[in-house]
């Protein structure tokens, strides 16, 4: 086992104990809470990477000492001594002993890498139980919901090719759900942590996160109802709309690995200019206190469903239009797909290009191309939504995004 896989498990060990201690935490558990049961979950992650050099009777060991531990807490409690002892610190203590154990053998790296998460462990202890008390039922449902999406639906599809053209892949279409659902899920997350405080900044970048359309149609609202904010909420939506091209560049580091540089170096030009856009119109507003609109539930299953409808869609448009006529067909399916949104002409594009369907010089002209048709929709929004005031303030940003992204597409080399 190399360093990455051995890395690689050990999170795996470390997520799954969260997932479990943010549930039994949730339900008051007076045994072991979200701290408790990620250190438990390390502590056999540790002894397994051990039992492979000395003998499966190390897990053997390590089960005993839990069983005993556990059940000494208890009868201290139920005799009633100290009714809020804890297990945090006998846990990291095993650990803790795990991980010396295994530096003597094993990576150094890891053995660093655990010590660090057991000391970060300790030392939030109150950041992650305010976080566990902040959210709601709602909140942990969206959290299951996503866990249904990753880890219960996508491993039992299969991973082949079917339908017309070879293209439609029910595990890729489905990890596509799952990229975008948990994208959407830290921008919920980060809603939750710092949305009600936040300024127009913040407010832009978790709505970028959520979703820079509704976003804009939150703020078009607004604006029709208090036109003296048409300048705050036109910063708002300008911030989101730069936020989707680093939302695209994660994308297409998920979908396109080893083309990641040759797509994504026009993308973070535009990144770039768009942050441009966005300060100047920062220097230009008076800076103001406001709130994002709470977003809807980002791991509902409806709308996971239909994204994965849409980029079925469009995966077959694209190789539809390969096929027929060739590259001139995928940038009107890049216009209709953008229409909506940008993730799935994003997505879909970079899997063609990952496996050289397409050539990365006509994928990310595709990708951009739609992100600027997304854009113009954005504009129709606001003047619809919010009226010829916000469209004012939001026209000279959004003609310089489109201009820049037109440069781009006439100018960078082939």
């Amino acid at each position: 086992m190399d360093l990455q896989q051995t890395l690689q498990k050990l999170g795996i060990a470390l997520a799954l104990g969260l997932l479990v201690g943010l549930q039994r935490e949730r339900a008051r558990s007076r045994v072991a809470g979200i701290r408790t049961f990620a250190l438990i979950t390390l502590s056999g992650a540790i002894a397994s990477l051990l039992a492979e050099k000395y003998g499966g009777w190390i897990i053997a060991a390590g089960v005993v000492a839990l069983a005993v531990l556990l059940a000494g807490i208890n009868l201290v409690k139920q005799r009633g001594r100290d009714r809020d002892l804890g297990l945090t610190t006998e846990i990291a203590a095993l650990v803790m002993f795990g991980v010396g154990a295994y530096v003597v053998f094993g990576y150094a790296a890891v053995a660093v890498i655990v010590g660090g998460s057991v000391a970060l462990l300790l030392h939030f202890k109150g950041t992650m139980h305010a976080f566990v008390a902040k959210i709601g039922e709602k909140d942990v449902t969206a959290i299951m919901r996503f866990v249904l999406i990753a880890l219960v639906i996508l491993p039992a599809l299969p991973n082949e090719y079917y339908g017309p053209f070879e293209v439609l892949n029910p595990y890729k279409i489905w990890m596509m759900v799952v990229l975008i659902v948990g994208i959407n899920l830290v921008g919920y997350v980060a809603y939750k942590l710092f949305g009600e405080r936040s300024g127009a900044v913040l407010a832009g970048v978790l709505g970028g996160l959520v979703s820079s359309t509704a976003t804009t149609v939150s703020y078009a609202r607004r604006t029709r109802e208090h036109p003296e904010g048409a300048g705050l909420a036109a910063l708002v939506i300008l911030i989101a709309s730069t936020i989707v091209y680093a939302r695209i560049l994660v994308e297409i580091a998920v979908a396109a690995p080893s083309k990641f540089w040759s797509l994504s170096a026009p993308i973070g030009v535009m990144l770039v200019w768009t942050i441009a856009i966005a300060a100047v119109m920062f220097l230009l507003v008076q800076r103001d206190k406001t709130r994002l609109s709470e977003p809807g539930n980002p791991a509902e299953m409806l709308p996971a469903m239909l994204f994965a409808a849409l980029y079925a869609i469009v995966v077959l448009a694209i190789a539809a239009a390969k096929h027929y006529f060739d590259n001139a067909g995928l940038y009107v399916v890049a216009f209709f797909s953008g229409l909506h949104d940008v993730d799935a002409i994003t997505l879909s594009t970079s899997e063609y290009v990952e496996g050289s369907s397409i050539d990365a010089s006509v994928g990310w002209r595709v990708i951009l191309w739609g992100s600027l048709v997304n854009l113009v929709m954005k504009g129709l929004y606001a003047f619809i939504l919010g009226g010829w005031q916000l469209l004012r303030m939001l026209m000279l940003p959004f003609l310089a995004a489109l201009a820049g992204g037109g440069a781009l597409m006439l100018l960078w080399p082939a």
